[in-house]
């Protein structure tokens, strides 16, 4: 009975993993998918003879590696030969057709910038996952590769194969660990080709599990199932339950290979990952085989490079501000410069080590990119520009707003504030508080908490809870219809589940996925206001660091005094987490963004759409289920009416969020 149980889960799990990763259509809410998980896990746990190489909770095993062991690729992973200019794609063009002597068609995919993988799979098993290393010899990372939940443990069918990919970190989850660095005082990722590189050579698993990272499959090098052309074996790996890029075009013509890239290059932005460029290859398997390869490269592909997107800015000044967690951030000042389609006037120094590394003084003329094209930094001083006036740049031993002691801790990079009640510390915390991953306080943003902290209004979080309409409507930007919304969401993030509550309370170290395990172990606040370091590390991710934090937060007498007055105005303490309903109006949905949006920013609309269970995807494709539409929308909107898929004004959110 309970062997029946587990392969109809197992079976199960792996169709949902299949739809969700490869087809972009996901079947189930994540808390469906996690209780079935949950369930095969307590059955295995009970029955361990029947745990299988290929069941889902094999993702992650519990040891921790000593080193990675040496891989030989039987077939060398070759780097490409690069082409940065139209010219140079012509050349590639007229190269194959003097040797072939017949016109070929291209196949263009975009370049992901992560890390590249080889995986072979026996009898549809994974066996082996390595990093490409020299292209000769790599690493054994097969542990860390059945950690990203993208990639099967078991294809879809018995086969024999060895696939080359590429694994990245999503733009989403490169944000949210740099940011979780930046409160820990660890250094930032430079962009998340390194913070994919660096987390596959993680020797704790349960870390490359945590980040999210993804994959993207390119190549087949050999296999029992076989077709004739390139885009022919992306669609079998996509069968077999390999995750593939979905912008695959193929051509006819060279000047259609240059459009796609140009387009690219302008649309790249828009995509939820980092490309770097284009790969270009010919499709027919037969004419790669005849052109054949150089010692470095085989002739029938190139990589077509963006241009860098970088420029020159002087450094103006250099600003200090103070995190919720007391870390004092030092900021460039710029003069304003053009970046990836953005204008830049800031650009972040991370801490004083980092500064002095690059010698940046106010003054200088730098070199200026987005890493990652999200965030921007100082990639190079341009030091012979100098005049002798540039000022260096010396960290103060004083907090810039409330003047206590800034230290730097043993272990850490950042200085911090270590005064408790420093008021940037807490006018960051209510923000963070309200936030919409947090106790989601519509309205409530940096600005309106200045002023409601600037009047006196509020001191902490548990205050806003006294506000009332007649504070507000005599206030800046206030009416008396925003006065009673903004009461009315304070009111409302009462209910939200103990999870959130913890997150918002912005207890070092405890991001949103912590908060989440801690809420679901305890159920009660109270229950872990009481536990032990002991009780606490005995949570499977909850490290030495976590637990200690927890302890340090709910030993002060401050902490537990806002955590009454929080239970006196009636903030739920308890994860009483509703069933999430299996339908929605979006559920299953890819959705496109395109113009100016009045009453959203993109990433508030992106964040809307996926909460009713939709997913946003960048360009419009048969694929694409619904456009929404803001003000001046170019040629998405055009190519949406031409494929007659049903576009909405903004204005269907609105009404979506009224319903619900």
């Amino acid at each position: 009975m309970a062997k029946r149980r587990i392969e109809e889960l197992k079976e199960l799990l792996q169709k949902y993993d299949y739809h969700y990763h490869v087809l972009d259509q996901p079947l189930v809410e994540d808390s469906t998918y996690d209780l079935l998980l949950k369930e095969l896990k307590e059955l295995e746990d009970k029955f361990p003879d029947l745990v299988t190489p290929d069941s889902p909770t094999q993702r992650v095993g519990g040891q921790v590696l000593q080193g990675f062991s040496t891989v030989i690729h039987k077939t060398p992973m070759l780097s490409l030969a690069n082409a940065f200019n139209d010219g140079d794609l012509r050349d590639f063009a007229n190269r194959i057709y003097k040797t072939l002597g017949e016109k070929v068609k291209y196949v263009c995919e975009l370049k992901i910038d992560g890390l590249a993988v080889s995986l072979i799979y026996q009898g549809g098993m994974l066996v082996q996952g390595a990093t490409r290393g020299d292209g000769e010899r790599g690493e054994d990372i097969t542990q860390n590769i059945k950690a990203i939940k993208g990639i099967p443990l078991k294809l879809q069918r018995p086969v024999d194969l060895e696939v080359r990919g590429e694994v990245y970190m999503p733009k989403k989850s490169f944000e949210l660990l740099n940011k979780e660095r930046e409160e820990k005082g660890e250094p930032l990722f430079a962009n998340p080709r390194n913070a994919a590189a660096g987390t596959l050579r993680q020797l704790d698993p349960k870390i490359v599990a945590s980040r999210n990272l993804a994959a993207f499959f390119y190549g087949v090098v050999e296999s029992t199932e076989l077709g004739d052309s390139h885009r022919e074996n992306l669609q079998k790996v996509k069968e077999l339950g390999l995750p593939t890029n979905p912008h695959v075009a193929v051509f006819d013509e060279i000047e259609d290979v240059i459009s796609y890239c140009q387009r690219w290059h302008e649309e790249r932005n828009t995509l939820p990952y980092e490309i770097d460029g284009i790969v270009i290859k010919v499709d027919s398997l037969k004419q790669q085989q005849r052109l054949g390869f150089t010692a470095k490269s085989p002739r029938w592909a190139i990589a077509y490079k963006f241009p860098a997107q970088k420029a020159i800015s002087v450094v103006k000044d250099i600003e200090l501000t103070v995190g919720r967690t007391g870390a004092i951030t030092p900021t460039a000042i710029l003069e304003p410069v053009q970046i990836a389609g953005t204008t830049v006037s800031r650009a972040s120094l991370h801490n004083s080590d980092y500064i002095a590394e690059k010698d940046i003084r106010i003054g200088d003329t730098v070199v200026v990119q987005k890493a990652g094209d999200i965030i921007p930094e100082i990639v190079e001083v341009l030091k012979e520009k100098r005049s002798g006036e540039e000022q260096p740049f010396i960290m103060p031993k004083r907090c810039p707003v409330c003047q206590n002691a800034a230290v730097r801790l043993e272990g850490e990079a950042a200085y911090r504030c270590i005064n408790p009640k420093c008021p940037a510390q807490i006018k960051e915390l209510i923000i963070h508080y309200a936030s919409r991953g947090a106790m989601d306080i519509e309205g409530l943003g940096p600005s309106i908490v200045e002023q409601l902290y600037e009047k006196g209004l509020i001191k902490d979080v548990a205050d806003l809870y006294y506000l009332k309409v007649e504070d507000l409507v005599n206030l800046e930007r206030f009416a008396q219809k925003s006065a009673e919304n903004l009461v009315t969401a304070i009111e409302k993030s009462k209910k939200q589940p103990l999870n959130r509550l913890l997150f918002g309370l912005g207890i070092r170290f405890v991001g949103q996925k912590a908060a989440k395990l801690l809420a679901k172990e305890f159920k009660e606040l109270d229950l872990l206001i009481k536990a032990d370091y002991d009780r606490l590390i005995g949570i499977p991710e909850i490290g030495d660091k976590i637990a200690n934090s927890i302890r340090e937060y709910f030993s002060n007498s401050d902490a537990l005094q806002l955590i009454n007055r929080l239970k006196e105005v009636g903030v739920n303490t308890k994860e009483e987490i509703s069933p999430i309903p299996l339908e929605s109006v979006l559920a299953g949905k890819t959705v496109v963004l395109t113009g100016t949006l009045e009453h959203f920013s993109r990433k508030e609309a992106q964040e809307i759409i996926e909460s009713l269970g939709g997913k946003v995807a960048g360009s419009v494709s048969k694929k694409t289920d619904l456009v929404i539409c803001g003000e001046n929308a170019g040629s998405k909107l055009e190519k949406a009416k031409e494929l007659g898929i049903p576009v909405e004004k903004e204005q269907y959110l609105l009404e979506i969020l009224k319903k619900g």
